[in-house]
């Protein structure tokens, strides 16, 4: 039996964390034929079946859960061997989420702070893509909103809070205030870009201040949620107060206090495999941070769900 190659595990691991032969495609960026055969192939060799291919999704067998945590160490292993004989490191490989409240803000501030720090930076889709890519060694570090509970395997250290302003509908009548309690946003409903289970910060206001939730179906961006909010009479959504927004025709975007609600940003990586770059992206965020006052909190004037807050301390 010939020994699998490094292309069927990788294809393997993504079709096993997709759970999708065209997502882990994409992914990969090759076409779902060739995923597929390459899974075929590594299957043949070992004599097992790995995946149950199902008409609209694929899950593990037995032999594949076995498989699925020596494969991603194998992976890492392939990659460290080829960063071992390249004759100069490759650059960091950052990977930023949360592209509606435009994390690359905060990146581009705090990297400017270390100039000789040679980082790529990428976008993935949200935090569970990122966790899959720093477990197969193809990260360095994440950059985005850390929610509680994610994978033992990721450490994370709060690096920006950031106050958010309310969107509402300008003819609404809490629209003639200059500013706005969380708590009056319980007259309204908070529109959400997607499912409330993808946006942890917005579901948590919306719980502990009482706003309703109004989900979304799709996050196609953020011309299209203030569109929403425009055409919602008790509509509201939450941005933060540093993005730069040309405010829409029929939309007002006011402050709030009483508390002032903080959007936590973070910095993750792997607990057990830190990239070489870690210590030195927490230092440039640090720096520009303490510049920035980018984690000042007072507890009797701002707002943090309760996981940031014990994060924080």
């Amino acid at each position: 039996m010939d020994d699998p190659d490094l292309r069927q595990l990788r294809a393997f691991v993504a079709v096993a964390e997709q759970r999708h032969f065209g997502r882990a495609a994409e992914q990969l960026a090759i076409t779902q034929q060739a995923a597929s055969k390459r899974i075929a192939a590594l299957e043949r060799e070992l004599g097992v079946q790995l995946l149950d291919r199902g008409p609209t999704a694929v899950q593990l067998t037995d032999a594949g859960r076995r498989l699925l945590d020596p494969a991603r160490a194998a992976l890492a292993a392939g990659q460290a061997a080829l960063a071992a004989v390249r004759q100069r490191a490759a650059p960091a490989r950052l990977d930023v989420w949360g592209h509606l409240f435009e994390p690359l803000r905060t990146v581009r501030d705090a990297l400017a702070a270390a100039p000789g720090l040679t980082v790529e930076v990428g976008p993935a889709r949200d935090l569970d893509a990122v966790a899959a890519a720093l477990v197969r060694g193809e990260s360095a570090a994440g950059f985005g909103r850390h929610q509680p509970g994610s994978g033992g395997e990721l450490a994370h250290r709060l690096v920006r809070l950031e106050p958010v302003d309310a969107v509402l509908p300008a003819d609404h009548p809490l629209a003639r205030a200059d500013r706005l309690r969380p708590a009056d946003l319980a007259a309204l409903r908070l529109v959400l870009p997607a499912d409330p289970a993808r946006l942890d910060f917005l579901a948590r206001f919306g719980a502990h201040f009482g706003v309703p939730l109004l989900p979304g179906e799709a996050n196609l961006g953020l011309a299209h949620l203030l569109d929403r909010v425009r055409t919602v009479p008790d509509g509201c959504t939450l941005l933060p107060a540093e993005l730069p927004l040309a405010v829409p025709p029929g939309l007002a975007v006011r402050p709030l206090v009483d508390p002032v609600p903080l959007y936590a940003w973070s910095l993750v990586w792997h607990r057990e495999r830190p990239h070489p770059a870690v210590p030195a992206l927490l230092r440039a965020f640090a720096e520009r941070g303490r510049e920035r006052r980018w984690l000042e909190y007072r507890p009797d004037r701002d707002w943090l769900p309760g996981a940031d807050a014990r994060d924080l301390a």
